[in-house]
C-alpha cells in the first residue's frame, strides 16, 4: 500500500486530495497545524467512513518546525509528499508579509531539506500558483512565461517554486510543481471572493443577509473546480520524470461575471444587493490570469471536467442547502 503525506490536509485542496488518494487505496497521513479550533469540517466525512478511517492518520505539525517535519517523515516514510500547506489569501499577505514568506517560502525549504535527509526517494508535489505570473501582460500563461509576482504571497510562491527546481536539479529528487490557476469549490474558504459571492447569494435568498460588499469586479481569472485539479496533482507524481505543469481551464471570466452568474441562478438583482467597498481592493491588483494547460493535456492526459457554469451552480446550491439544513 502506497503512503502519501499531505500538508494542509484540512484545506480545500488537501481534503479533495485525501478523498482521491483514499479511494485509490493509499494510506494517507495528513499534517495539520494545531489551533484552538478543531477546523476539520472538510475532512469529517473521512472520520465517518469505516474503510477510509483505517487508512488515514491526522498528525499535528508546523511547516516552520524542522524537527517536527523530520519526525513525521521518519515515522511514516511516505512514497509521495504533497505540499499544499500555505497562507493562501493574497489580500491577507499584504497585511502579514513576514508570516506569509516564512510559511509559504521557508516552510517549503524546510520540508525539502527534511525529505532530502530522511526519505530522498519520495516523490514530491509542490503547489505553485498562477499568482506568480502577476503583472506579466503575456497571456495565456504557460510553463515558459516569466514570473512577475505582484504580492507577498506570489513572491513567496516564486521562491518555493524555484527552490523546488533547485533541489530537483541539485540532488536528483523527484519534485514536480503544479502551477495551478484559480480553483474553487463548495469547500473554498468563505473569505475568498467566489465563495463570498455564493454564500452571500444563498443568505440573501433566505432573507439572512441584505447586502454584499465587494472590491474589484474587473479582475479576470481562469476558474476551475478543485476536485478536478487534485487529479492533476496525483498524475504528476505517477510520471517517471519530474516536471512543472500549468493546470487551468483555458477560459477566463471576470469577478463581475461570476457575480452575475451566481445571482442569476439565485434569481436575485445585483443592483439591489451589491455595493463596492474600495477597502477590499488589493494594494496591487493583477488584472488577468489565463492558463495554457496544453502540456498537462499532452503529457499527463489531464483535462478539466467541470465548466464555469457548473462550478458556480455547484457552489451556490451547496451553500443554499447547508444554510437550509442549519435553519
Amino acid at each position: 500500500m502506497k503512503k502519501a503525506l499531505i500538508t494542509g490536509v484540512t484545506g480545500q485542496d488537501g481534503s479533495y486530495l485525501a478523498d482521491l488518494l483514499l479511494d485509490k487505496g493509499y494510506h494517507v497521513i495528513g499534517l495539520k497545524r494545531r489551533t484552538s479550533l478543531i477546523a476539520t469540517d472538510r475532512i469529517d466525512s473521512i472520520f465517518y467512513d469505516e474503510d477510509k478511517i483505517l487508512n488515514f492518520d491526522l498528525v499535528y505539525g508546523n511547516m516552520n518546525d524542522s524537527g517536527c517535519l523530520h519526525r513525521v517523515l521518519s515515522k511514516y516514510q511516505p512514497d509521495e509528499i504533497y505540499n499544499l500547506a500555505a497562507q493562501s489569501h493574497v489580500r491577507v499577505s499584504f497585511e502579514t508579509p513576514e508570516e506569509t514568506a516564512q510559511f509559504v517560502g521557508i516552510g517549503t525549504l524546510k520540508l525539502l531539506e527534511a525529505a532530502r535527509n530522511v526519505c530522498p526517494q519520495a516523490k514530491i508535489y509542490q503547489a505553485s500558483s498562477s499568482e506568480m505570473f502577476g503583472d506579466n501582460p503575456e497571456y495565456p500563461q504557460s510553463e515558459r512565461t516569466r514570473f512577475m509576482p505582484a504580492s507577498p504571497y506570489a513572491c513567496a510562491k516564486v521562491y518555493a517554486h524555484n527552490i523546488c527546481r533547485n533541489y530537483r536539479e541539485s540532488y536528483g529528487m523527484h519534485i514536480s510543481c503544479g502551477i495551478l490557476f484559480n480553483h474553487e469549490s463548495p469547500r473554498r474558504g468563505e473569505t475568498f471572493v467566489t465563495r463570498k459571492i455564493t454564500m452571500a447569494a444563498a443568505k440573501i435568498k433566505l432573507g439572512l443577509q441584505d447586502t454584499l460588499m465587494l472590491g474589484n469586479l474587473d479582475a479576470q481569472r481562469d476558474w476551475g473546480f478543485a476536485g478536478d485539479y487534485v487529479e492533476a496533482m496525483h498524475l504528476m507524481l505517477q510520471q517517471d520524470t519530474p516536471d512543472d505543469y500549468v493546470i487551468a481551464t483555458g477560459e477566463m471570466y471576470s469577478v463581475r461575471q461570476f457575480l452575475y452568474e451566481t445571482f442569476s441562478i439565485a434569481g436575485l438583482d445585483v443592483d439591489k444587493h451589491v455595493e463596492i467597498d474600495e477597502r477590499l481592493f488589493r494594494p496591487h491588483e493583477v488584472p488577468l490570469l489565463l492558463g495554457d494547460a496544453s502540456k498537462a493535456h499532452r503529457e499527463l492526459g489531464w483535462k478539466p471536467k467541470t465548466s464555469f457554469k457548473q462550478l458556480v451552480r455547484m457552489m451556490y446550491e451547496q451553500d443554499l442547502y447547508n444554510l437550509q439544513k442549519r435553519s
